[in-house]
């Protein structure tokens, strides 16, 4: 099991534990606070095991909780992108999936399926893009597209603690 390399969970109080997990779930800091006020064992301190907590404190918060931090995600290619104002780490997952690199007819079939998407779901396209390419994502983008709410609500959570676990292993 991988361990933290600039930390360790177990040692810091509640501050710096929701100040240094705050983004792990993009601008959610209330699944830190949740996981830390759970309690911490040393188990914690391996990557795995607090991805775990946090995942699970996820999927046990209501459906409204679990909205939000699905909203608070940014479309991918979208106006937060060209506008710069992506948190870090979103910027560097959209980056690294050469989103950045989209022409301007691929800028324009992402921001064609954004909006598709979130007029049929009421919510962001999610994606644990780290891994893949902008062909790969407007590929799940068409496919997804067919599905029903319950299931693409299901996914978003799904796609999120992917995630959580990439940015917690880049830590």
């Amino acid at each position: 099991m991988a361990e933290f390399r600039s930390c360790q969970p177990t040692t810091m109080d509640r501050a710096a534990f929701v100040n240094h997990f705050a983004d792990v779930y993009e601008h959610s800091p209330w699944v830190a606070e949740a996981v830390f006020d759970k309690g911490l064992d040393a188990e914690d301190d391996h990557i795995e095991n607090l991805h775990l907590k946090m995942a699970s404190t996820l999927i046990e918060a209501n459906q409204a909780m679990q909205l939000a931090l699905i909203n608070a995600h940014p479309d991918l290619a979208g106006k937060a992108a060209v506008n710069g104002e992506l948190t870090e780490s979103s910027n560097k997952e959209q980056s690294g999936a050469g989103i950045d690199q989209c022409n301007n007819e691929e800028f324009e079939k992402f921001t064609s399926y954004n909006n598709s998407y979130k007029s049929r779901f009421n919510f962001p396209f999610i994606m644990a893009v780290k891994g893949s390419n902008r062909y790969q994502i407007l590929e799940s983008f068409e496919m997804r597209l067919g599905n029903d709410s319950e299931t693409e609500f299901a996914t978003a959570i799904q796609e999120i603690n992917k995630i959580a676990l990439f940015r917690l292993r880049d830590m």
